[in-house]
């Protein structure tokens, strides 16, 4: 498989694609790895993640992608954050403790200009993409997947055409 997981087999350090051992939790030699190209962004990312492996890998990958990245470790900190900081794009996870990503969502609906959402989850249900769906995500990544498949995802979703479709 190319690429991270959020499973923890590979990561990136910097610029570097490293394969990640199953003994590691962290590269600590970047020999073997593969450099990628790193994007040129001022836009900022509030991810809503209660596990703090998936929160701190997903923030390595959009860091070193160039994104500014806040983390909320729940949705009432995340709501808070929302209105402090006005990320131009929110990942939430679907099933977190004190709020999960629905009342999220739910609140998103409700303010003027909300950023467009990506929900992560491990849920398998249609019923949970559909409501997802019906309450405007922009995407709906299960887990585990490929940080490829979430740069792409993140790119759609800040790009002027994804926006201007919403409006």
């Amino acid at each position: 498989m190319s690429g991270d997981t959020v499973d923890g087999r590979r990561t990136r350090v910097g610029r570097m694609n490293c394969p990640l051992r199953p003994e590691q939790s962290e590269v600590t030699d970047t020999a073997g790895c593969e450099l990628w190209q790193m994007s040129e962004s001022n836009k900022t990312i509030l991810v809503i993640e209660d596990d703090r492996d998936i929160s701190a890998t997903v923030q390595n990958v959009l860091t070193a992608a160039g994104y500014e990245v806040l983390i909320a470790t729940n949705g009432q900190d995340g709501r808070r954050k929302i209105l402090d900081q006005h990320p131009d794009l929110v990942l939430t996870d679907m099933m977190m403790p004190r709020m999960g990503g629905f009342p999220v969502l739910e609140f998103l609906s409700e303010i003027d200009n909300p950023p467009p959402v990506i929900m992560m989850t491990a849920n398998e249900g249609s019923r949970h993409k559909a409501y997802a769906e019906m309450l405007g995500v922009v995407d709906y990544l299960r887990k585990p997947f490929a940080m490829e498949v979430l740069l792409d995802s993140v790119s759609r979703a800040l790009s002027p055409a994804s926006s201007t479709e919403e409006n």
